[in-house]
């Protein structure tokens, strides 16, 4: 789990060849992160990757010292690109609370599921909301509060 100050890019996953290389789980969309020269953070410790490939559409990175497999990479939230207008990180969404058009209160974002058609607002009263302009019609970060349509979830 990511600090406040950190920001998982993918998470160390089974080995891949012999020289210390290993499949990137759950790795961000942004490549910069995997890129030789990057850094990262494992832990408490800054990691440099010297060398990367890809295997079955997925990173595959060597870093410059050994990491347990599981072992969160990181990267200092300062250090991410701003974002557009109407675009954010899936992490600044969780902890928002939603609410339907009309006012019904449906919980508070308890994580966002990547998808194959589109992610999912999973929420903190068991509710799942795809992350469509169908359903999600504001996202106020200042506010805390994301407004979505009625009809995407359980009257009760």
């Amino acid at each position: 789990m990511s600090t406040p100050d950190r920001v998982t890019v993918g998470r160390v996953g089974k080995p891949h060849g012999l020289d210390g290389s290993f499949v990137v789980e759950q790795a961000s969309e942004d490549e910069r992160w995997f890129a030789v020269g990057a850094r990262l953070l494992v832990g408490a410790e800054r990691v440099e990757v010297v060398g990367r490939r890809r295997a079955g559409g997925r990173p595959v990175i060597r870093l410059d010292r050994s990491a347990p497999r599981g072992a969160s990479l990181e990267v200092e939230r300062a250090e991410l690109p701003a974002t557009e207008e109407d675009e954010y990180y899936a992490f600044q969404l969780v902890g928002l609370e939603v609410v339907e058009e009309g006012g019904r209160v449906l919980g508070s974002v308890r994580a966002v599921d990547p998808g194959v058609a589109n992610d999912a607002l999973a929420l903190d009263s068991g509710v799942r909301l795809p992350m469509v302009e169908d359903c999600v019609r504001e996202i106020d970060l200042a506010g805390g509060r994301i407004l979505v349509a009625p009809g995407f979830a359980d009257p009760h």
